[in-house]
């Protein structure tokens, strides 16, 4: 398993995460092995969040409740969630008092004393930067928090924040796939102005940004296209190029084509992250295998084409 900076936090993290917003369903055994299928493949970053599943902070607990990991075993792994939904709204709080007491029901439903990083889970139009900045210092200072980031934020947004908080921003969560690829995309059609890939829709180059800055760009649903419904693009005739594609270079490498998918990803010089979603455990081993896969230039881009996206 490939590694790679998290932000400037000094930590050394692996460049596959395993998502665990799916798991409040499952027994102590499937999760369990869920778990131990991660540690084998070399993932010890495990991604949370307080509304994923059917009520608030019930993954985490399930999480929790199955493992029971001995504080040795905390010490192993890396916990990562995030704050600033309010769900039954729906809509989103920055306030210091939300993510305080948000992360402090994490903390409880993880049973852990801190969370390696904290995420702002979307935009907050209302934030008020100075209560973020309140929030950080808190949960910094208490030991509650030990790193800090964001989740689907602009190149502006992040400044916005910067201008209070005085914590490093290590991270931001942004949806990337071969398929679902504008942050990547945009780039490349720069300057064409018939190319509706050549929109400007994140604010302006939040990869080169991200770089620019330091910030870990961790990339959420690695499977997901826009065609067909947008589910998932793996064998879906609405991506036909594109899987023949990832087939061929699959056979080539000699790993199933989802370590393709996540292949495409780890290639890119930003050294992303990619959150697995899945609770199936052979398709985190699966998957985990694109850690190291060095695609070439070559195929890198072939991938590009083959999504429908222009490489001029």
């Amino acid at each position: 398993m490939r590694t790679v900076p998290l932000g400037s936090s000094g930590l050394s993290v692996p460049n596959v995460v395993a998502g665990m917003m799916r798991i409040d369903d499952k027994t102590d055994a499937e999760v369990r092995a869920l778990y131990q299928a991660s540690r084998d493949a070399g993932i010890d970053f495990f991604d949370h969040a307080d509304i994923y599943a059917r009520s608030l902070h019930s993954a985490e607990e399930r999480f929790a409740q199955a493992l029971s990991l001995s504080g040795a075993e905390r010490a192993e792994i890396r916990l990562q969630t995030k704050a600033g939904i309010v769900p039954e709204g729906p809509y989103f709080d920055f306030s210091y008092e939300h993510l305080v007491s948000s992360v402090e029901g994490s903390l409880r439903a993880l049973r852990t004393d801190y969370v390696d990083v904290l995420l702002l889970h979307r935009p907050d139009a209302l934030v008020e930067p100075d209560e973020v900045a309140r929030a950080f210092d808190h949960l910094e200072e208490s030991g509650k928090v030990r790193a800090f980031g964001v989740s689907n934020h602009t190149p502006r947004q992040i400044d916005l924040l910067r201008t209070a908080v005085r914590q490093p921003i290590v991270a931001n969560q942004v949806q990337l796939s071969i398929a679902h690829a504008p942050v990547v995309a945009q780039g490349l059609a720069a300057n064409m102005e018939t190319a509706s890939q050549s929109a400007v829709l994140d604010g302006g180059g939040l990869v080169e940004y991200c770089r620019i800055e330091g910030i870990t760009i961790q990339a959420w649903s690695p499977l997901q296209g826009t065609r067909g419904g947008g589910g998932v693009f793996l064998g879906h005739p609405e991506y036909a190029e594109l899987n023949r594609v990832i087939d061929d270079l699959a056979g080539r490498y000699g790993v199933e084509p989802l370590a393709i998918a996540v292949a495409w990803i780890t290639r890119h010089p930003a050294g992303v992250q990619v959150v697995l979603g899945t609770t199936t455990p052979a398709r985190v081993t699966d998957a985990a295998a694109g850690s190291d896969i060095p695609l070439t230039r070559a195929e890198w881009y072939a991938l590009v084409r083959a999504a429908g996206y222009i490489v001029p």
